[in-house]
């Protein structure tokens, strides 16, 4: 004896219904939702990271070049400008320049704001303090990136 399929199973085609279908258009849209969220933090900490990097180690070899050649650090109103070219007044003495830079203007920070110089430094009395003034682009706060 002989069994025919039941009605409902031999036309059952295979395929998703339209229901499974927006259910996973709705759970690709999430992801995608939270992937764009967390993209502004990704690139915030690769830029914090550069900017430390720059700050703690690309600056200080030709700075202590300077220093060995004109026995100190540049003053605050020479600022890092005195690695590219010499200071007024001490044309003589300057065998720079101290760094290579492309276009001969100093890098900028990832926020596109010059970084700065204080010698003495206020963290570092001793020594100098060079410093991203950071996102948020207004010195002396929280994100602030130094050498210090």
């Amino acid at each position: 004896m002989t069994t025919s399929p039941s009605p409902r199973r031999r036309d059952r085609r295979s395929g998703f219904t339209l229901l499974e279908v927006l259910i996973t258009i709705a759970i690709m849209a999430l992801l995608v939702g939270v992937v764009v969220q967390n993209l502004d933090k990704l690139f915030g900490q690769g830029q914090e990271g550069t900017t430390k990097l720059f700050v703690k180690s690309s600056l200080e070899a030709p700075l202590m070049s300077y220093r060995t050649h004109m026995g100190d650090y540049p003053s605050t109103e020479e600022g890092l400008k005195a690695l590219l070219a010499a200071p007024e007044g001490k044309a003589d003495s300057w065998r720079g320049p101290y760094m290579k830079v492309s276009g001969g203007a100093m890098p900028k920070d990832p926020w596109g704001e010059d970084y700065q110089y204080v010698y003495p430094g206020k963290h570092n009395p001793d020594s100098y303090d060079l410093f991203s003034k950071g996102k948020d682009k207004l010195p002396d706060t929280a994100d602030d990136i130094g050498n210090w």
